[in-house]
């Protein structure tokens, strides 16, 4: 399993995000790329190691909406997040409506 990964749920209609783009970056720049799957999950976004530092994870929310027909008004999210524990491992969930977001650290 990577060493982070992602959940999106689309609150505004209460079920997982598919085909939302999510790009993992760290201090030397982009460190992979991945789409939700129909669970809204990226189960695999990167190595199973990462070194402690700032991450950031950017999702396409845009594109997400623009694929369903529904105006949003965040183009995209950008969660930026300090991996400090090189041993644990980082689940980053997106709750996504058109105008609003939030995450958290998850488990």
């Amino acid at each position: 399993m990577s060493h982070v990964t992602t959940h999106v749920l689309d609150a505004a209609l209460g079920r997982p995000a598919e085909g939302v783009p999510v790009i993992l970056s760290g201090p030397d720049g982009e460190i992979a790329r991945a789409v939700t799957n129909p669970d809204g999950r990226v189960p695999d976004l990167g190595p199973e190691l990462l070194a402690v530092g700032d991450y950031r994870l950017e999702f396409d929310t845009g594109l997400y909406f623009e694929a369903s027909g529904r105006e949003s008004f965040y183009p995209r999210v950008v969660v930026d997040f300090i991996l400090a524990d090189a041993d644990a491992h980082y689940h980053v969930p997106l709750l996504l409506s058109p105008f609003g977001y939030s995450t958290y650290r998850g488990s």
